[in-house]
């Protein structure tokens, strides 16, 4: 008795270092990953201050191109998904990545409104499965217990990518706006591609697939590590057909959740620059410096929800809070109008809100799913959700278009944010505050 009192602290103590080993190994690189590939998928809305001028472009049309990258995300997620589980994430991922920035530089060839939807539908194809894999990627290296904190420092790669990249993009549009060669818009496809290319390549030198290939893990630690993923696994759902698939209704419950929350996300990452423009500031460089702002304070926002929701054991309720402070935040961007300041304060509110929600959701299907179904499920749950990125922006830039009021627009997004926050209060207690 006394001996396995006294055996018990050590055991926690070998766990707690070997899974702060694996995030320090691991993370900081995934982390660098999903920013370029969030600055490729987003650095639309930094081209669409010229290139809607240069290509005679409507709202609606932007929003239509920047929208159709979900369609193809949403056909090809899940089985990208289930190849990563089959050939392993270090190749597909490698795969996914420079595939995308191939696509992603073609982009400054285009002239035309199906030019603009054909280059940003097959961005859509070869970006898919990228964030859902390394999702279940994370599944294999953590248990639900300790994945909270690997999902934080996994979404903090957005807000990096607005602070990172707002300032770039917006000083790459100015810098070459002289240039004889392109036109600026067209540097900034070609420019932010090369990252993800480079990033992609050493993905094939960098990434190991799982646990126990790990060199810099020791074989009692790679044991320790795959036993836990073990145990876990072993009460976890993995559904026998299909059809026991479809009808789970928890994934539907998520899936909702996530499209509502994703309307936010897209509402801010296609149209914040487009905002501040709004405002009254007409320099390209400031609204780069100025659409830092908001993903600057979503970081420590991000960071200290995780915080609290795992202390309190308290998810949902954390989720629900943080998507209705951003739907606020939005809103109030809209109401403010033409004051810059006022906007960019409303705009921190909002970003910081939807963002904090973000990294708050993962952690919920991943609970209690295991195998080829958390494989499927992620992926599921994650293109059905990201169908919203088609949505929110074709609804901003029709409501734009159509009204002649970019506040309407905004007041949208923050009625599907307010929604997700009520629906994911019809999810059950126990498995939404894993």
């Amino acid at each position: 008795m006394t001996q396995n009192t006294l055996a018990q602290p050590a055991a926690h103590a070998g766990r707690f270092d070997v899974y702060r080993k694996i995030s320090w190994r691991i993370m900081p690189f995934i982390v660098l990953c999903y920013l370029v590939a969030y600055l490729d998928r987003v650095n639309v809305g930094f081209a669409k201050l010229q290139m809607m001028t240069d290509l005679h472009f409507s709202d609606a049309v932007y929003g239509l191109g920047a929208g159709i990258f979900f369609i193809g995300y949403f056909i090809f997620e899940v089985p990208s998904n289930l190849i990563l589980h089959k050939v392993g994430a270090r190749r597909w991922i490698a795969r996914i990545m420079v595939t995308w920035a191939i696509i992603s530089a073609l982009t400054l060839f285009v002239q035309t409104p199906t030019q603009f939807y054909v280059v940003r539908f097959f961005l859509g194809v070869a970006e898919a499965g990228f964030s859902p894999g390394i999702m279940l990627y994370l599944t294999y290296w953590f248990p639900a217990k300790k994945r909270g904190f690997a999902l934080g420092f996994y979404y903090i790669a957005i807000p990096l990518a607005g602070v990172i990249g707002g300032p770039v993009s917006g000083w790459i549009l100015d810098a070459f706006a002289q240039s004889t060669v392109m036109r600026g818009w067209q540097w900034l496809f070609l420019i932010e591609a090369i990252p993800s290319l480079i990033a992609g390549i050493a993905v094939l030198f960098l990434m190991v697939d799982k646990p126990e290939q790990a060199p810099w893990l020791s074989p009692d630690e790679k044991r320790e590590v795959v036993e836990a993923i073990r145990r876990e696994d072993a009460g976890k759902t993995t559904h026998d057909s299909s059809g026991s698939f479809i009808k789970d209704a928890r994934l539907w419950k998520l899936a909702a959740v996530y499209f509502c929350q994703i309307i936010g996300l897209y509402g801010i990452s296609f149209w914040l620059p487009s905002i501040i423009k709004g405002a009254g500031i007409s320099d390209n460089t400031m609204i780069g410096w100025l659409s830092a702002i908001p993903y600057l304070f979503a970081i420590p926002a991000i960071i200290l929800t995780g915080i609290s929701a795992d202390r309190f054991r308290s998810r949902r309720m954390h989720f629900s809070l943080a998507l209705a402070v951003g739907a606020i935040g939005l809103a109030m961007a809209g109401y403010v109008g033409k004051d810059p300041t006022l906007a960019i304060i409303a705009l921190t509110v909002g970003t910081a809100g939807t963002l904090s929600a973000l990294s708050l959701f993962w952690g919920i299907p991943s609970a209690f799913l295991a195998g080829t179904s958390a494989a499927a499920g992620i992926a599921a749950i994650n293109c059905i959700g990201n169908l919203a990125g088609f949505v929110s922006p074709y609804m901003v830039g029709w409501l734009n278009d159509v009204t002649g009021n970019a506040r309407i627009g905004l007041y949208a997004v923050a009625a599907f944010m307010l929604l997700g926050a009520l629906l994911v209060r019809m999810i059950s207690g126990r498995i939404a505050d894993q």
